[in-house]
């Protein structure tokens, strides 16, 4: 295996472990059995602006799905491996920073995946179309602050040129 896969895949586990913790453990608010509000996606955000695509969709699956299946939400956790997957799409690690104008359009692009993802997931689990209604502004606030707090995130690392260094 060569160095660079190595790298690649030690980051990988590194940002599904740090997408775990921000997902289960850092501030959230549960919505009761509807699931909980959480900052993890902006962690993978940043995986997807730092690792290939593949590597940062098992990041982002994994990672979402672990703190699902560990915090007592587990019949999330098959919806959660799509749509955090789901999410990495629109970024892109192409590029020498972590934010830049696609990063900042794929914030915006993330913004109907989750909102929907766990609408039509909500939907699935207790069929019917009525009731996740009630969660689509709390799914869209968790996009939106993801996205702010991913974008300072990457500001900050950026200017510390954490990508260069590690790249």
């Amino acid at each position: 295996m060569s160095q660079q896969k190595i790298k690649h895949l030690t980051l990988s586990a590194l940002f599904a472990a740090l997408i775990f913790i921000a997902t289960a453990y850092l501030p959230r608010f549960s919505l009761g059995s509807s699931g909980y509000i959480h900052i993890g996606d902006a962690f993978i955000y940043i995986a997807a602006s730092f690792l290939p695509l593949p590597y940062a969709i098992i990041a982002a699956a994994i990672g979402g799905s672990l703190a699902d299946i560990l915090t007592g939400y587990a019949i999330w956790a098959p919806f959660t491996f799509v749509i955090k997957a789901l999410l990495v799409i629109s970024f892109t690690n192409k590029k020498p920073t972590l934010l830049g104008k696609r990063n900042l359009i794929a914030c915006i692009v993330a913004l109907p995946i989750t909102t929907f993802g766990y609408y039509f997931a909500q939907a699935a689990i207790e069929a019917n179309f009525v009731t996740p209604l009630a969660n689509l502004i709390p799914n869209l606030v968790q996009a939106v602050c993801s996205a702010v707090i991913y974008i300072a995130v990457a500001l900050a690392l950026d200017k510390a040129k954490i990508k260069e260094r590690l790249g």
